[in-house]
């Protein structure tokens, strides 16, 4: 990417975020939309990390070259609109910006081409997109064109710093446990990759709106500002521990504020959380003082320090499962009767104190009308009783005649039984393989996850901005191997994605692959359905050892992030069973 104009390192259809923290600068805009992820304008000490955070962690001198002079409006490669300013610092600008051709929003940082740091900006940018984890804000674009450096990544407007979510109080243990174990375990996969992110604090970590925690600024965000570490996982698991001791007692680990949160009293050294604020969970008490307390002290409890994010890891699962709240059920109100049911609608109110006179009951009915109703009432129940009496005597009679007549009873029972249809016979899939009809593969890794019988796992399309029927492929699906030739009679899917539609095409092939094209293949039946559940008959029973489920039309549905799915028109097969 070096040297070349607009080259481009990643792209992926994801909507959007991560906007560079400020450090202890005000931001130019002041009332930025407080629900994004990142960007957002009240810079509530932003990168404030105070030395003991920072103490193995060296930073380049500041940078002698101007910010280029951008502004709203301004477009990038005629295609990113930048939109909003949010930081502008140390010769680099963050902004919020619009992708014009996928129509989302997007953030940039943007340097000069001639930054002494736009060489390991550009590094950095290629690292982490090449990671693709989706536990981490995704980096676009990186880009070198008209003398700028330019990074374009996603924008997150669900998502909520722990920043703002510290504010109004610590964390739940159940939310708190939580987001270690999913900080430690993407930043573990990042360290394996041998990425390191160095600026790990409350700003940096967000909930999206379905509860998952993502990263932003993984190698990016020290890159900008010339950070680097000597010991880059010891230095990213402290900065894990010091999340968590904010999450469990809304206080900063360290003696200087930050980030909104008091510091700790002066003089009296680290203490544990549950020594800080009554009620902290003890177990993640412990685990946040084993990764803050790794320079040669003690650990909490004796118990032995974490160093790397793959130890803190390790001894997160080694804890008793954190379950989370039940949830509180709050009794009904009392029921109670209106003055419209009580039948005084209309009526004067009664004066307070006054003695009511009660109601004496209606008489019973003596008119020449009364009397009639009570004969035809009379009337009704005789001829019910007698109507009854005459179907009873009746089937007192078809009963006798039966055990009279034992065969033809006996006859009547093998009719009924002829005339039941034989039991459908399920057939065992032995293994499967995705098919390939044009472009890159889906997901192949995941293909066995659809005969598993667990239908919370399955196997994921892309995400497509066109549909429901596909347009730059004529289809997507897998080829099933059942061992040996079997008469196959229909095919029952269990979809992840309902709506309008899912089509679904059985065939007959001849090998497990993508080396036997669709025109070659025998085409068994098809389905549409707009639920979360296919079925496939075959109208005549065909011998195949190799069937292909292709699907040529997906349902739209939104952001899926325990799917690690993008919005846009997908589907996943979670299983599937063919009957013969």
């Amino acid at each position: 990417m070096d040297g070349e104009a607009g080259t481009t390192v990643a792209e992926r259809s994801t909507a959007a975020v991560d906007v560079a923290d400020n450090s202890d600068e005000t931001s130019l805009t002041a009332q930025a939309d407080q629900s994004t992820a990142d960007g957002v304008a009240k810079n509530r000490e932003r990168d404030t990390d105070s030395d003991e955070v920072q103490e193995s962690t060296r930073t380049d001198g500041p940078a002698k070259t101007s910010p280029p002079e951008l502004h709203s409006g301004h477009k990038l490669a005629r295609r990113y609109r930048l939109e909003e300013c949010v930081t502008r610092l140390d010769g680099f600008s963050s902004w919020r910006a619009v992708d014009e051709k996928l129509r989302r929003a997007v953030g940039v940082h943007i340097l000069p081409a001639d930054h002494s740091r736009a060489r390991s900006v550009l590094a950095a940018a290629r690292s982490s997109a090449l990671l693709g984890d989706p536990r981490f804000v995704q980096v676009l674009d990186a880009v070198e064109e008209n003398d700028l450096v330019y990074v374009v990544h996603e924008w997150l407007p669900d998502a909520t710093e722990l920043t703002t979510l510290l504010a109004s109080g610590p964390l739940e243990p159940y939310d708190a446990y939580q987001m270690v174990s999913q900080i430690a375990s993407a930043m573990a996969a990042a360290h394996r990759e041998g990425l390191a992110h160095l600026r790990l604090n409350p700003n940096a970590v967000l909930r999206t709106s379905t509860g998952q925690w993502r990263i932003r600024g993984l190698a990016v965000n020290a890159a900008l500002r010339g950070v680097a570490s000597d010991t880059p996982q010891r230095t990213d698991t402290e900065a894990i521990g010091a999340l968590l001791y904010a999450a469990l007692t809304q206080r900063w680990p360290y003696e200087s504020d930050a980030y909104g949160l008091s510091g700790l009293p002066k003089d009296i050294g680290l203490i544990a959380p549950d020594q800080v604020r009554a009620g902290v969970h003890r177990g993640l008490s412990e685990l946040s003082m084993r990764a803050l307390v790794n320079d040669g002290a003690t650990a909490s409890r004796h118990e032995s320090p974490c160093t790397t994010p793959e130890e803190l890891v390790k001894a997160i699962g080694e804890m008793p499962r954190i379950r989370p709240p039940e949830p509180a059920f709050t009794a009904p109100p009392e029921y109670q009767r209106t003055s419209y049911q009580q039948g005084t609608y209309g009526r004067q109110a009664p004066r307070p104190g006054a003695t009511q006179p009660v109601p004496t009951p209606p008489p019973p009915l003596q008119s020449r009308t009364g009397k009639a109703l009570k004969w035809a009432v009379s009337g009704l129940l005789i001829a019910a009783l007698g109507l009854g009496s005459w179907q009873l005597a009746d089937a007192l009679m078809d009963q006798g005649g039966k055990k009279d007549d034992p065969g033809q009873t006996q006859n009547n029972e093998d009719g009924d039984k002829n005339k039941k249809s034989p039991a459908l016979t399920p057939i065992a899939i032995k293994g499967a393989e995705e098919y390939v009809a044009k472009g890159d593969a889906q997901h192949p890794a995941d293909v066995t996850k659809t005969y598993d019988g667990n239908t919370s796992t399955g196997w994921r399309t892309n995400s497509y901005l066109d549909g429901p029927k596909m347009v730059i492929k004529p289809g997507v699906g897998i080829v099933y191997d059942l061992g040996s030739e079997k008469e196959v009679s229909a095919a029952a899917l269990s979809l992840r994605y309902g709506g309008d539609h899912t089509t679904v095409e059985l065939y007959a092939t001849d090998s497990l692959g993508s080396t036997t094209p669709l025109s070659s293949m025998t085409k068994l039946g098809k389905a549409t359905t707009s639920t979360t559940s296919a079925k496939v008959t075959v109208d005549k029973p065909v011998k195949s050892r190799y069937l292909l489920v292709w699907l040529t039309a997906l349902p739209y549905s939104g952001d899926d992030p325990a799917n690690f799915s993008n919005p846009g028109y997908k589907q996943a097969i979670t299983e599937v069973k063919f009957t013969g």
